[in-house]
């Protein structure tokens, strides 16, 4: 997963599949290492460039890249003898570039000058693609948005739409494994940067926490530690804004749908960290773009890992043989093959979504995303009182509640559910992503588990998960988590999709409300999406507490924000589920 992660968009190097046969020799390709383009403001940005050694013309496919362009040579060669010149951009203040690096702060400007750029090498035709994910779909949004007049498309894969909200926080929580995993990995070429400017520029001997791993420790700005302010200042930026504020505006892609004006390719993954806002881009684009033929031009591919893993088996489960079908590279090629050569593909012929179903494990086209035949179905919270753990009496079930007893749990900071498994980045040997068994966890007191008897046919839920969760807490503040579970007659309890809504961020990301304490609520938890088919014999189940952690951090509970904040406090938190509390389990389900 590290080499993932931290490569995030450099498509895997593997051969590309699918590359017609000849009887001629192969084309010869020619490499420029480290072109020199200049930025409207003067920076100094490197390239690599591969291209077929002829005189002929071809579209370019640019990938604009913090994790080094020397990752993406395999791909580059692969792409220029399918009739590409590929252009590899280290972006500003990153290995071979000059200037700052910022996260999201020059790839809108200097992203349209690259695409500008390229469009005017030699042997280019003036068509212009964008390529990658993760980061490297960030460069492609923020560059779009811009609106070069050479871009023709783009293909973002596993990337965010809101920098805020599926980027650095969700529901309000901070993504305390990403932002710190993420960042402590891209302080290594920052660090070896000042060091060759000056060797004593750098005093201190530890970049973030994740150093060594000491994930409790707090405050979670280290003190402003020097060593932080050098190498990663915008990481305690990202702590000095935890609400969406203007900050994060002049960022968001889901502000500016409207100004992009290019098909694109929405490569999603149902385990992935940035799912909910790749799915997101899709439907702002689809319904949003800047033009009808853009917005006619969106196409959507969902696969099962992304950021948590590829291949067969992902995590605990192995999802068979259609999952390995899925090649990324030649995804992206079939893309363009259709966009830029006019080749009649599945991009051209078939329906614009197609995504893998889960249980069933196997490949499904649609018309829409998210299924317009898709039933949203409620399923009811019930307990006489003791839904703690897997063992207590929770229950889901279409029947509505009447006169119900609450169920009441204690939260203590200084001992939360750890995470197990999820759409997580960006080290998994120390901290493992994609479906893992849950079972551990939900014999702990403080998880409270509700589940259906076990089914008696197959039942698919394809399309987004939220749960409607009536609550409580003794403190003015708290987080609620949720977890949506496939439970196979065996007790294996694998995670499907999960989510986190912190309560002073309930009613929005961008004012903080605190709770009177004792007082009910209800949440909203976007658990994002799923598509699966809980067969026969399984059993539906939804997972409630108040922590996920390091995947996010503790809330401390005493109304601070946990990034100067070094106290905490225990919260008795009490889930309603009675007439007038309908707790429910909101499920879209495919009608057989």
């Amino acid at each position: 997963m590290r080499r993932y992660a931290f490569r995030f968009c450099v498509l895997f190097l593997s051969c590309i599949a699918g590359i017609p046969a000849t009887s001629q020799p192969a084309p010869e390709i020619t490499v420029q290492h480290n072109v020199e383009m200049k930025t409207r403001d003067g920076a100094i940005l490197r390239a690599d460039i591969y291209r077929q050694n002829t005189d002929q013309t071809y579209p370019v496919l640019l990938e604009r890249t913090p994790y080094n362009k020397d990752n993406a040579a395999g791909f580059a060669h692969q792409a220029a003898l399918r009739g590409y010149i590929i252009v590899v951009q280290d972006v500003r203040g990153r290995y071979r570039s000059d200037g700052e690096w910022y996260p999201f702060k020059h790839e809108t400007a200097d992203g349209y000058d690259a695409i500008e750029w390229v469009a005017s090498l030699p042997h280019s035709n003036g068509k212009v693609g964008m390529f990658g994910g993760s980061y490297v779909g960030a460069t492609q949004m923020l560059a779009a948005i811009a609106h070069p007049p050479h871009l023709a498309g783009i293909c973002p894969v596993v990337t965010a739409s809101n920098y805020h909200e599926n980027w650095t926080y969700q529901g309000g929580a901070f993504e305390q494994w990403f932002n710190q995993s993420w960042t402590s990995g891209l302080a290594q070429d920052t660090l070896d940067r000042i060091a060759t400017a000056n060797t004593n520029a750098v005093t201190g001997s530890t970049v973030l926490p994740l150093k060594n791993y000491p994930l409790f420790n707090l405050p979670l700005d280290l003190g402003s530690a020097s060593a932080t302010q050098q190498l990663a200042p915008y990481y305690l930026d990202w702590l000095a804004h935890p609400a969406y504020d203007d900050y994060w505006k002049q960022w968001s892609i889901e502000e500016q749908f409207g100004s992009i004006q290019v098909p694109a390719l929405t490569i999603a993954a149902w385990y992935d960290i940035f799912q909910g806002g790749s799915l997101r881009n899709y439907i702002g684009l689809r319904d949003h773009a800047g033009n009808v033929q853009a917005r006619a031009g969106q196409r959507l591919l969902v696969t099962i890992g992304g950021h948590a893993g590829g291949g067969r088996k992902i995590g605990d489960v192995d999802f068979g043989t259609a999952a390995a079908e899925y090649d990324e590279n030649a995804a992206t090629l079939e893309w363009y093959d259709y966009l830029f050569l006019g080749k009649q593909n599945r991009f051209a012929t078939g329906k614009p979504v197609r995504i893998f179903v889960m249980g069933q494990n196997s490949w499904r086209d649609e018309d829409s995303w998210p299924p317009a035949r898709a039933k949203q179905t409620k399923y009811f919270l019930h307990s006489s009182g003791s839904a703690n753990t897997a063992s207590g009496d929770g229950v889901l079930s279409l029947a509505q509640q009447s006169a119900e007893t609450v169920d009441h749990y204690t939260y203590d900071p200084a001992n939360p559910v750890p995470t197990t498994g999820g759409p997580l980045c960006c080290d998994a040997h120390h901290l493992a992503a994609g479906p893992r068994d849950q079972t551990t966890l939900e014999n702990r007191s403080d998880v409270i588990v509700y589940s259906t008897p076990p089914l008696n046919r197959d039942l698919e839920v394809t399309g987004p998960v939220t749960l409607e969760l009536f609550a409580a807490s003794s403190a003015v503040d708290t987080d609620f988590t949720a977890k949506l579970v496939d439970v196979s007659p065996e007790g294996f309890a694998q995670n499907l999709t999960e989510g986190i809504v912190r309560a002073r961020y309930r009613q929005s990301t961008a004012q903080a409300t605190p709770l009177t304490p004792g007082k009910a609520y209800e949440f909203a938890i976007d658990l994002w999406s799923t598509s699966n088919v809980f067969k026969k014999g399984h059993r539906i189940r939804v997972e409630v507490s108040s922590s996920n952690f390091p995947r996010f951090d503790r809330n401390l509970n005493t109304g601070r924000d946990g990034s100067s904040d070094t106290e905490m406090t225990k919260a008795s938190n009490t889930i309603y589920h009675d007439a007038g509390h309908p707790s429910a389990l909101l499920l879209p389900v495919i009608p057989q």
